[in-house]
């Protein structure tokens, strides 16, 4: 049935000028990204502890010393305490089972404070960061996979045709729903104002969807890790971050959706990613999913890492965190900035290059809230990990984020 409502212009599209900025090999781009985590890890690495010589790390095992060995996975479980651990263990075992709440069901898991010499468990102390690395990973893989199974969903009507559609049906949303007054530019004309007469910047807007998507997201969580007064701190804005990164994908495979770039040409679009050269080694290959315009997770990252600048500033908060001193009105004004800009500089990036929707960052947003408010579902997956850990006979190191903290005063 053909739709009501057109969202089709005429079409004087001006011819494209500027030559791309910069283009870097294939190469580079894991290369930064793996400059950037290898980094943090020796910055986040924990001083005075030794992988290969056990007598010079004893002083600083001590402190880290735990009779369940409950590392980071349960400090972010109020409802545990060390002291009923050995409730329903009388017994005299050094490694008594930990005692895990899943779902509101009592879960008992093998204590892995049993490996703690093993040389993978000491690298892991000594590296903590190794930890978050895997963390992405497990998203990354994730993110491989939905466009392989929406593929498969959409096999017999065609995923091309139906991620059209839906792309139509977002530009008919936002022009003629309800919901119009909050759109009242439409995405086409901002590319249009910056292809007549602003394309060199168009081209620096290419540039950067491309590169700073990746690496800006990587060295957010590498910063962050680091300066986060707290782990379980860090730990709210990673598993924020994760749960948006999950809803997204879901999506992705659910609601297959086209840029705007990928339209018809009647609908006004120019594909300046094509124009420009500007392609991301992250965004090609046949496991990149092209159709996944809805949500932005563009937006979305930076939605997160602009509201975990603004709660950095400690602008907006009465009181801080144990230990944490309040910072110069310059750094709060710069993280706020910060906060603002980064956002607002990656909504006007994906509009203006066609890559997205505004509903797709306005999705994105929503995502984001519901993942702040739900974050801790991850909890039910610490049973597990207890089981992985014990399979692979490792110990799961204590985290170092806020120690720096702790050793300058809070001034960081």
């Amino acid at each position: 049935m053909a739709s009501p409502f057109n969202v089709t212009v005429p079409v004087d599209e001006p011819e494209w000028n500027s030559a791309p900025a910069w283009k870097l090999p294939g190469w580079a781009e894991p290369i930064i990204v793996a400059s950037i985590l290898f980094g943090a890890m020796a910055l986040t690495r924990r001083r005075g502890y030794r992988v290969f010589d056990k007598s010079k790390s004893r002083s600083v095992y001590t402190r880290l010393e735990d009779p369940d060995s409950n590392r980071s996975s349960d400090e972010l479980l109020p409802f545990y305490s060390a002291e009923d651990s050995d409730q329903d263990f009388p017994s005299t075992s050094k490694f008594a089972p930990k005692k895990r709440n899943c779902c509101g069901t009592i879960i008992h898991t093998p204590n892995t404070s049993r490996f703690k010499n093993n040389i993978h468990s000491r690298v892991l102390q000594r590296f903590p960061f190794l930890i978050e690395m895997f963390y992405w990973i497990i998203n990354y893989a994730f993110y491989r996979m939905t466009s392989i199974t929406s593929q498969r969903i959409f096999a017999k009507t065609g995923i091309w045709n139906v991620a059209q559609t839906h792309g139509i049906a977002v530009l008919e949303t936002e022009q003629f729903s309800w919901i119009s007054f909050l759109f009242p530019v439409p995405e086409r004309s901002v590319q249009q104002w910056f292809m007549h007469g602003h394309q060199d910047f168009l081209t620096v807007l290419n540039k950067c969807y491309a590169l700073i998507h990746i690496p800006g997201t990587v060295g957010f969580i590498c910063w962050y890790y680091y300066v986060a007064p707290s782990h379980k701190t860090f730990a709210i804005a990673r598993r924020t971050m994760t749960l948006t990164n999950f809803c997204a994908f879901i999506t992705f495979i659910l609601y297959p959706c086209m840029p705007p770039r990928l339209l018809p040409v009647e609908y006004g679009f120019l594909d300046t990613v094509r124009h420009d050269d500007a392609q991301s080694v992250w965004m090609s290959g046949k496991y990149v999913n092209t159709l996944a315009a809805m949500p932005s997770m563009h937006f979305g990252y930076s939605f997160i890492i602009g509201l975990t600048m603004i709660y950095h500033s400690g602008l907006f908060r009465r009181t801080l965190e144990a230990g944490e001193c309040r910072k110069s009105a310059f750094w709060k004004i710069f993280y706020l900035v910060l906060g603002l800009g980064y956002p607002s500089f990656i909504l006007t990036t994906i509009v203006a290059t066609a890559n997205h929707y505004y509903l797709d960052a306005m999705v994105a947003t929503c995502f984001v809230f519901l993942s702040f408010a739900c974050n801790k579902v991850f909890f039910v997956f610490i049973p597990l990990e207890d089981l992985m850990l014990w399979a692979i006979r490792v110990d799961k190191p204590v985290p170092t984020t806020g120690d720096r903290f702790r050793e300058r005063g809070g001034r960081i």
